[in-house]
């Protein structure tokens, strides 16, 4: 059994307001090509199909491309991922199955796999805890009970037959490493899962993490076909290529075009504007951080004459500042939406959240997330 394991397209996404249609489109002409070059019989898509519930138009008519080029050449199983609207992605799936595309986004049918050869492929679509607490009766509302339950059903379908067992999931899964450009999803304070929730099946192709992380043999993550964030940087981007057989996995990773590579520099204008060692990043997409004693007049602009592709500028003066340099995105990385926003109530009160307005809050913010699962 040939698959293609692919995750976290998020079609219709910009980096830092540079359109990726193109980009995007021609990662679908490069999955086509390695489809057909390579003989793939499924092509998996863990996730994020989209980069939002309700995408733009073009994001759908690219969508739609891909997967009627992608039919015409082998079968493929996509789940619904965190960003995605799980009702719109599934409208129309009991019609694309003659077709051999296979949506899964209803967590109601996770353990009914889609046979491909002799494989049975079970799409577990992003889990939000709260939805499926009471319909499956779980002890406790977290991504570890959700993803637990629904392994158990994967598991209980899986003993009935002498198939291989390829399990599609979107979670955190222990083992990988976030960046920048995805989405909080933790619950209670806890988002990940470990990887032993996974066991005894073939294979896990996982999305949701923007890196192509290996957790062991059979279980990995194939990252983001390109860079949604400046975090991003020294990532492999692309789809891992699986070779699978009783008892054996062989991967190869297939690496994706890059549209333009990134590059975050710092330091001060004068030196920036006028050192050759930066002569290597004028191409690229640029993360500057300014560390000049003072601001900068026109920064943006003189940066631009020498680097045309700066995108997102920076300023943290050399010695100055208690949080050590850190730019706010690595303040708040390892930090809930919750305390973020009760320091936010701290800074306009001049004083700390008090209990029952960080009840509040938390309740606000389970409230999003249920309204925006249901989409």
């Amino acid at each position: 059994m040939r698959i293609l394991h692919t995750s976290d397209w998020h079609l219709g996404r910009s980096f830092h307001r540079e359109d990726l249609l193109a980009a995007q489109a021609a990662f679908v002409d490069h999955l086509v090509e390695t489809v057909a070059a390579e003989r793939v019989e499924c092509v998996l898509v863990s996730g994020d199909v989209y980069d939002r519930a309700l995408p733009a138009v073009d994001a759908v008519r690219l969508c739609d491309e891909a997967l009627a080029r992608l039919a015409a050449r082998t079968r493929v199983v996509i789940i619904a991922g965190n960003h995605d609207s799980a009702r719109r992605l599934g409208f129309g799936s009991a019609l694309m199955d003659a077709a051999g595309v296979h949506v899964r986004t209803d967590f109601a049918t996770v353990g009914e796999p889609v046979v491909v050869g002799d494989a049975a492929v079970y799409g577990v679509p992003y889990l939000e805890p709260e939805l499926v607490r009471h319909p499956w009766e779980l002890e406790e509302r977290s991504h570890a009970a959700a993803l637990t339950e629904a392994m158990r059903r994967v598991r209980d379908d899986a003993a009935r037959h002498d198939r291989l067992s390829v399990v599609l999931a979107h979670a955190f899964v222990t083992g990988g490493e976030s960046s920048e450009s995805e989405r909080d999803i933790s619950v209670g304070g806890s988002s990940q899962v470990s990887a032993s929730v996974f066991d005894g099946v073939d294979y896990a192709a996982l999305g949701h993490l923007h890196g192509a992380w290996r957790i062991n043999d059979r279980v990995r993550y194939s990252g983001s076909p390109l860079a949604y964030s400046f975090s991003e940087e020294r990532h492999v981007k692309g789809s891992w290529l699986i070779d699978l057989r009783p008892g054996a996995v062989a991967a190869e990773f297939v690496e994706a075009p890059v549209p333009r590579r990134l590059a975050r520099v710092r330091g001060r204008i004068d030196d920036l504007l006028s050192d050759p060692s930066y002569d290597d990043v004028q191409d690229r997409w640029l993360q500057v951080t300014l560390t000049d004693a003072r601001r900068p007049s026109a920064a943006m602009e003189r940066l631009r004459r020498r680097f045309p592709h700066t995108l997102v500028l920076g300023f943290e003066p050399e010695g100055g500042g208690a949080d050590g340099g850190r730019t706010w995105s690595e303040r708040v990385r390892e930090r809930s939406a919750l305390d973020i926003a009760g320091d936010f109530v701290a800074e306009v009160t001049d004083g700390p959240a008090t209990e029952a307005e960080r009840a509040l809050l938390h309740e606000a913010f389970e409230a999003f997330r249920r309204k925006e699962a249901m989409a």
